[in-house]
C-alpha cells in the first residue's frame, strides 16, 4: 500500500520549520536580496533547530536521524520562504554529507564536530565550472601526484562561500577519476572572485580560480575508494528538486491569492478561464514535481541507487519553477513586474535554478 502522508514526527518537523519560515526566514527575503548578503542572524536561529546536524553522526554531535525524505520535507519548507536563505541554512550539508558519507574516521573527527556545534558553521562545495560542456563528473579541473600530496589547477563557479573558518571541497580529477578534496580557504594559489548573479543575490557565490593550489594527501576524500560523485549528485538533485517544488509553491500561492483579491470587472479575475486554467497547470505541475521527488528520496533513504529518479526529479522542478514563477509575473500584471511585490524576485532564482544543483545536499 503506498503512502503519502507524512509520520508524526515529520509533520511536527514540517510545522516547526514552517512556523520559523512565515515568522524569521519569509520577513528578510527582501531585505536579504536588496542588501546582497544573508542575515546572521536567521541562520544562527535556523541552525540552533538542528536541520543539518540532525542528520550527522552522533559521534560527532550530530543527532544520526539522516532521512532523505524528511530533509525533502525541511527544504521544501524553507524554500518556500526564501531559495537564498535556504540554501545557507542548509549550506553545512555541502560539506558534512560528502564527510559522513565518504570521508575517513580522520576526516569526520576534524570536519563534523564543527557542524553540529553551538555557532553556524557553514559548508561549501565547488563542482560546477564555467564551461559549457562543463560535466559535474568528468571535471576539467585536475589533480597531480606531487611529492607526498597533489597539485590542483582548474576553476569553480556557483560556488557558495557564506563567511566560515572551514575548507571547501573541490571536485577534481586525478588517475582514478573524479574525487573531492578539502581545501583551505586561504590556501595559496586559490582565489576567489565574488559573483553578481541575476538571481540568488543574497546568497554570497563565488568563482573559484585554483593554481597550483597545494594540498597534502590527507585532503583527499575517504580511504582508498575515493567518493562517488555520482552518488552525491543524486543527493544534490534531489535537495534541490524538493527546494524547487517549494520556490513553484510559493510562487503559485501568490498568484492564486492575489487572483482571488483582484477585481476587473466586477469579479475576481480568478473567476476569469485564462486564469483559471493557468492557476489550476501549476498546482497539477507541482504536485507531480513533489511526487517525483519523494520517489528518489524514499530509494535513497532505502540504499538504492537512485540516479535515474534524481535527474528526472530536478529537471521536473527546473520546468515547473520556471513556469511557477512566471506564471506568477502574468497573474500579478504590473505588480508582478515591480520590486514591492515577491513574483519578480521568483522569476530572476528561478531563471538560475538549473545551474544550481550542487548547491544542497540530503
Amino acid at each position: 500500500m503506498i503512502g503519502f502522508d507524512p509520520t508524526e514526527e515529520q509533520a511536527l518537523i514540517v510545522e516547526t520549520v514552517r512556523g520559523f519560515v512565515e515568522n524569521e526566514l519569509r520577513p528578510r527575503s527582501r531585505e536579504c536580496d536588496e542588501a546582497r548578503g544573508l542575515s546572521k542572524e536567521v541562520l544562527a536561529q535556523a541552525h540552533e533547530l538542528g536541520l543539518v546536524a540532525n542528520g550527522l553522526p552522533e559521534a560527532h554531535g550530530g543527532g544520526g536521524e539522516r532521512s532523505a525524505v524528511t530533509s525533502c520535507l525541511i527544504a521544501e519548507e524553507l524554500a518556500w520562504g526564501d531559495l537564498a536563505l535556504a540554501i545557507g541554512v542548509l549550506s553545512p550539508s555541502l560539506l558534512g554529507i560528502p564527510v559522513t558519507d565518504f570521508g575517513s574516521e580522520a576526516q569526520q573527527a576534524e570536519i563534523l564536530p564543527s557542524l553540529c556545534g553551538n555557532a553556524f558553521e557553514p559548508g561549501s562545495l565547488a563542482i560546477v565550472e564555467p564551461r559549457l560542456d562543463q560535466d559535474a563528473l568528468a571535471p576539467a579541473t585536475r589533480a597531480q601526484r606531487d611529492g607526498d600530496g597533489y597539485r590542483l589547477d582548474g576553476e569553480k563557479c556557483l560556488v557558495p562561500w557564506l563567511e566560515g573558518s572551514g575548507p571547501v571541497l573541490v571536485s577534481a580529477a586525478d588517475d582514478e577519476g573524479a574525487q573531492l578534496f578539502l581545501v583551505g580557504r586561504s590556501a595559496d594559489g586559490l582565489q576567489a572572485t565574488p559573483e553578481d548573479n541575476l538571481g540568488l543575490a543574497g546568497l554570497p557565490t563565488v568563482e573559484l580560480a585554483l593554481d597550483g593550489v597545494r594540498v597534502p594527501a590527507s585532503a583527499r576524500l575517504g580511504d582508498a575508494g575515493g567518493t562517488s560523485l555520482s552518488a552525491l549528485l543524486a543527493r544534490s538533485r534531489v535537495a534541490m528538486a524538493a527546494a524547487g517544488v517549494g520556490m513553484a509553491r510559493a510562487s503559485f500561492e501568490l498568484a492564486r491569492d492575489y487572483a482571488k483579491e483582484r477585481e476587473a470587472f466586477g469579479v475576481p479575475i480568478a473567476t476569469k478561464q485564462a486564469i483559471a486554467f493557468m492557476l489550476a497547470d501549476m498546482a497539477i505541475e507541482i504536485d507531480a514535481a513533489r511526487l517525483l521527488t519523494w520517489e528518489a528520496a524514499s530509494l535513497l533513504d532505502r540504499g538504492e541507487v537512485a540516479t535515474r529518479e534524481a535527474r528526472l526529479a530536478f529537471d521536473k522542478a527546473k520546468r515547473t519553477v520556471l513556469q511557477a514563477a512566471d506564471g506568477a509575473v502574468q497573474v500579478l500584471g504590473g505588480h508582478g513586474y515591480i520590486r514591492d511585490y515577491l513574483p519578480e524576485m521568483h522569476l530572476r532564482n528561478a531563471g538560475g535554478f538549473a545551474s544550481f544543483e550542487a548547491m544542497s545536499l540530503l
